[in-house]
């Protein structure tokens, strides 16, 4: 089957809507290169061909740069900014050009640090062709308020949010606006940072949602909202970026299943 494609917002932009994060899974020691590129390698032979880092994330910046080196072409680099001072910023930067070969995709502001002046000065960066699309990031519904500030102003055009059964915060004001702005929206967190991931499902309770396995549902829960584009779930084994690859292809779930995705996602306290 082939991966369902969605435009991310109005930026003219087309992605498979299932990428790859890379928080607490590609942050390896040198000797442990290898894994991230079968890991890498996996996702891009599912048909996974977005991916997204973070200063934030130790190593994985590098490692994920290295594991894409020869295939960087025809893929879609979303990274942040998120030092403490635009001096670091800016070092760090460069530091990730070098990483990603000269160029990025999506260049967000993590967890909105400062984001008034590396706003403009990344603005000066997408119009050097550096960079060609700007967001902002944060995981905190207490940031909501502010972040919904940033997307008003006109000069964003995505925005990365958690969301999955037990994390539906932005279902109230976040995803409606970004709908209104037409922006594009990533969702981090879609498996719950792993949690909701671990509860026990039956097959039988797989057999009715359609799915081979619960990691699944999960994504296809998100994906059953039109106002998200693209999924980034993060994973350090390379069966399961081809597993959540797929579940990006298929029928959508319908709300039946949606809300026995909602009722078993409460079991584990989502």
């Amino acid at each position: 089957m082939t991966m369902e494609k969605r435009g991310l917002g109005n930026t003219g932009v087309e992605l498979p809507v299932i990428g790859m994060g890379s928080w607490q899974t590609l942050d390896l020691p040198p000797r442990e290169q290898p894994l991230a590129d079968e890991i890498v390698s996996a996702a891009l032979g599912s048909g996974t061909t977005a991916f997204d880092s973070s200063p934030m994330y130790g190593r994985s910046e590098e490692v994920l740069g290295k594991a894409l080196e020869d295939r960087r072409d025809g893929t879609f680099l979303a990274t942040k900014t998120w030092s403490r001072t635009q001096e670091a910023a800016e070092a760090r930067y460069e530091e990730q050009l070098r990483f990603f070969g000269g160029h990025i995709e999506l260049m967000q502001i993590h967890n909105l640090v400062d984001w008034r002046e590396r706003l403009s000065w990344l603005e000066r960066e997408r119009d050097a062709g550096r960079v060609d699309l700007l967001g902002a990031t944060h995981y905190s519904p207490s940031a909501f308020g502010e972040l919904e500030e940033v997307m008003r102003t006109g000069r964003i055009h995505a925005i990365q949010i958690p969301y999955n059964p037990g994390e539906r915060e932005v279902e109230e004001r976040i995803l409606p606006l970004a709908a209104e702005l037409g922006l594009g929206v990533v969702v981090m967190r879609p498996l719950g940072g792993g949690s909701l991931a671990r509860i026990e499902v039956s097959p039988e309770e797989l057999e009715e949602l359609g799915v081979e396995s619960w990691p699944q549902a999960l994504l296809k829960w998100a994906l059953a909202d039109e106002r998200v584009h693209l999924l980034i779930p993060a994973t350090s084994k390379p069966e399961r970026a081809r597993e959540n690859a797929a579940a990006g292809a298929g029928p959508p779930l319908n709300p039946d299943q949606r809300e026995l995705v909602e009722r078993i996602s409460r079991r584990g306290g989502g």
